[in-house]
């Protein structure tokens, strides 16, 4: 099998940044690329039948967590990826693993690696045998490897 392309997405949670070590392990054993996508949320669809708030409030919280979104994704590039070949960030609205699949097949992805857990299991117990949603429908649908974390152990 080779690994030119590895897709690592990420919700800048402490229990996604976990997957860091793995992706600069995997990056430098394969010489691969390494593309890092945040899928932030899309208010619009939550919002989309209320009259408030109206669109352009919608759109400047977008853009604040954007451009908020972009900078800590750098920091964590800069800080975790050092080994890495090289390293793109994608920066994109919508359901979390509806646009994970779709980046493996943009980005002609050859292995996915994320945490078992992201932002939504903060708080939970660490015993869980559960996967987390977004892990749960990624590994179930995607076209290529999976290779998953879980943040609760190091």
């Amino acid at each position: 099998m080779e690994i030119r392309t590895i897709l690592w997405p990420t919700d800048l949670s402490k229990n996604s940044i976990k997957a860091a070590k793995h992706v600069e392990s995997l990056a430098e054993k394969y010489q691969a690329k390494v593309i890092v996508l945040y899928v932030g949320v899309d208010l619009m669809s939550h919002f989309g039948a209320y009259s408030y708030p109206d669109e352009a409030h919608v759109k400047h919280f977008q853009d604040f967590e954007m451009k908020n979104a972009r900078k800590r994704l750098e920091e964590v590039c800069e800080k975790n990826l050092k080994a890495c070949p090289a390293f793109e960030m994608r920066l994109v609205q919508g359901d979390p693993a509806r646009e994970i699949l779709k980046a493996v097949r943009q980005e002609n992805a050859d292995m996915i690696v994320l945490t078992t857990h992201g932002r939504g299991a903060e708080d939970l117990d660490q015993r869980s045998p559960e996967f987390g949603s977004v892990a749960r429908k990624v590994l179930g649908n995607s076209p290529v490897p999976v290779h998953l974390v879980n943040p609760f152990k190091d």
